[in-house]
């Protein structure tokens, strides 16, 4: 697989560096399978005061970014990438619901835009020309789009091959199946009086995995029974 390209177009870009210069996300691209880059929206505006924003035609609270420096950074994106066909992604709590679903189909891209609102939002013309997919990471509101862009990368990322190792596989992953994970312990065996389960120091394989598809049930049934309901529906639409 060739390297993924991510660019993320932001007027805060100093939100994104730490976040993309640590752990995973820093060793997936030391190993050369993505490259993220994070662009500063105030590169591209043509004033001396490097406006990003602007009251809203027709009044209201709150500002509009403007379209003329998000169309010229992505034309000069594109034109670092030409002959490509990048998906290009707006972070808005109007979008579709964020899932694991989705990043798994993320995975299959080889370059990814992500916009980042801000403010009240974004000049329409921006989506209508630009954007490919509208995305939420849930049903609030934060203060901009750099922070649900980072959960999204991150997401994709670790789903790469060779990302992660087999101490991080992403295959038992909460949401990767459709239950919830399994509880986890690690030394000591006992702590201020709690003690990790007896079948887990048993050195029985065949036990110790029926005890966490067992305990898996239990906690989705207990947290997340939509879950268990979701996989009921699928199931019987395989039997119709």
């Amino acid at each position: 697989m060739s390297e993924m390209k991510i660019d993320i177009v932001t007027p805060f870009p100093e939100m994104m560096k730490g976040i993309f210069n640590e752990s995973i996300l820093k060793r997936a691209q030391e190993k050369g399978i993505v490259k993220i880059t994070v662009w500063d929206l105030r590169d591209f505006t043509t004033d001396k005061h490097r406006t990003v924003d602007d009251y809203a035609y027709g009044g209201g609270p709150g500002m509009i970014l403007k379209p003329e420096p998000i169309f010229i950074a992505m034309d000069a994106i594109l034109k670092m990438n030409p002959g490509g066909d990048p998906k290009v992604i707006f972070m808005t709590p109007q979008g579709r619901t964020y899932n694991q679903g989705k990043a798994w189909e993320f995975t299959e891209e080889d370059h990814l835009i992500f916009l980042c609102g801000h403010y009240r939002g974004v000049d329409e013309r921006v989506i209508e020309a630009w954007v490919t997919e509208e995305i939420s990471i849930g049903d609030y509101i934060i203060t901009g789009g750099e922070l649900a862009a980072a959960v999204v990368v991150d997401s994709v990322v670790r789903l790469l091959p060779g990302v992660l190792g087999d101490f991080d596989s992403a295959e038992g992953d909460t949401f990767s199946s459709d239950h919830l994970d399994y509880p986890h312990y690690t030394r000591p065996a006992e702590f201020r009086g709690m003690k990790v389960p007896d079948v887990l120091l048993s050195g029985h394989h065949a036990k110790i995995s029926l005890w966490r598809e067992e305990c898996a049930r239990k906690r989705t049934a207990k947290k997340r029974p939509d879950l268990l309901k979701k996989r009921n529906l699928q199931m019987n639409k395989k039997i119709d």
